[in-house]
């Protein structure tokens, strides 16, 4: 379903809403803040057993450690899916609330409701694929929608390069009007590739050096290259039934 965005009537102003995203992004805001609020909520065991339950744990897949995790195969399911909503603190989930309204607001309007889910869905499935094989055996949980903003970052860059354009020139003008870069173009775009450059050495510096991590956690900088790679190379697979012929791979 694709939505459009209303043509201001001649002689008046159509007055913008005070939270100017989509439903769907707000949606998925309130799910992981009603998340975040039922976590603080719990005692320190009730914690235990949210993560144990709804985290992504590579050692519930390693059968060689012998631990039993809870949920047997359907959480061995659900959890590349639930791990999203859930974050460490709410420091985490403004960081991810912010950048989903600013990057994911522009995917939605442009892919509609029902490809936008899909779409980060496939790039939250990508990175926990990619932690997954980074972290095999580890027990520490993955959690967080990072992996699946990123993807919707990198979908963002192939339409805010385009003609010059910028993040807040698609939400000014509508994404919908926006061209798309082709992935070629994406990687002979010296802007686009700055951006690249810029955005993958901050994650790797954040991640891998221990920047920016709150005390007793880490940053799945993997998980985010695996999101936003799934992001940028399927953008064009999903823009295409939008009827952007400049978006094919």
């Amino acid at each position: 379903m694709q939505e459009h965005e209303r043509a201001t009537p001649p002689g008046g102003n159509v007055r913008q809403p005070a939270i100017n995203a989509p439903k769907v992004v707000l949606v998925l805001f309130v799910l992981m803040v009603a998340a975040r609020g039922a976590q603080s909520l719990v005692t320190r065991e009730g914690e235990s057993w949210v993560l144990l339950n709804f985290a992504l744990i590579p050692a519930r897949y390693d059968s060689s450690l012998g631990l039993i995790y809870p949920g047997g195969w359907g959480a061995d399911i659900w959890v590349f899916v639930s791990h999203m909503f859930l974050h460490g603190d709410w420091l985490h989930l403004a960081i991810n609330g912010f950048f989903m309204l600013a990057f994911g607001s522009v995917l939605a309007r442009r892919l509609g409701t029902t490809k936008f889910l899909l779409f980060s869905l496939l790039s939250g499935l990508a990175a926990a694929s990619v932690h997954l094989w980074a972290y095999w055996g580890d027990q520490a949980p993955l959690i967080g929608a990072s992996g699946a903003i990123s993807g919707q970052m990198a979908g963002t860059v192939r339409l805010m390069f385009a003609r010059r354009r910028s993040v807040f020139d698609a939400h000014r003008d509508g994404a919908g009007q926006m061209e798309a870069l082709s992935l070629r173009e994406v990687f002979t775009n010296p802007r686009a590739l700055m951006f690249l450059g810029i955005w993958v050495g901050i994650t790797v510096l954040a991640g891998a050096g221990g920047v920016m991590a709150p005390a007793g956690s880490s940053i799945a900088w993997e998980a985010h290259l695996g999101g936003f790679a799934a992001g940028i190379l399927s953008f064009g697979l999903f823009d295409r039934s939008s009827g952007n012929q400049n978006a094919l791979v």
